[in-house]
């Protein structure tokens, strides 16, 4: 008799320590701040990166003109010391990624990092002034041009019309 008024007492005691500590985590839950929305990325001012890196690289580093206010500039950097590496990344009015990047390393090693491990196709179209190639798959799509001697590389999470749209604003004033 006695045993079975102390299992009692115990699966008692268990089902209202997991009442008391549910209710808790609902009372945390309530009053703990969480966002679900998408993180408002604070825009960045790259002119002093670009006109440094207009200096100092062994080619014409290009910037996009004339992209309406809501294509954000994200992130930027230059790296003369890693081939001359220029790095420009927006995010675009739909949500998506593209950045611009453009380096004297070989061509090869740059494009499989700059594309996040995307493919050439046989697709070229001419985008301004310059030949660019469609590379798809991996993580981004991009476009490809090889001219003075540096790659350029705009990629991204962006549509294909986004980042034609990329290409055509790219210059090197």
């Amino acid at each position: 008799m006695a045993g079975s008024k102390v299992k009692q007492k115990s699966v008692r005691n268990m089902v209202l320590s997991l009442g008391v500590t549910v209710l808790a985590a609902g009372v945390v839950y309530l009053f703990v701040p969480h966002d679900d929305g998408t993180p408002d990325l604070p825009r960045v001012d790259y002119r002093v990166e670009l006109l440094t890196a207009r200096r100092a690289a062994s080619y014409p580093v290009v910037a996009p003109q004339g992209l309406p206010d809501t294509w954000k500039p994200t992130s930027v950097r230059f790296r003369a010391d890693q081939f001359d590496a220029w790095h420009l990344g927006y995010h675009t009015p739909d949500g998506g990624y593209v950045q611009v990047q453009q380096s004297t390393e070989k061509p090869a090693e740059f494009i499989e990092q700059a594309t996040q491990g995307a493919g050439k196709t046989d697709v070229t179209e001419r985008i301004g002034e310059r030949t660019w190639t469609r590379w798809t798959g991996g993580r981004y799509d991009a476009l490809v041009s090889q001219e003075d001697g540096a790659t350029t590389v705009v990629a991204g999470t962006g549509s294909f019309g986004e980042l034609t749209r990329m290409a055509k604003a790219l210059r090197a004033e």
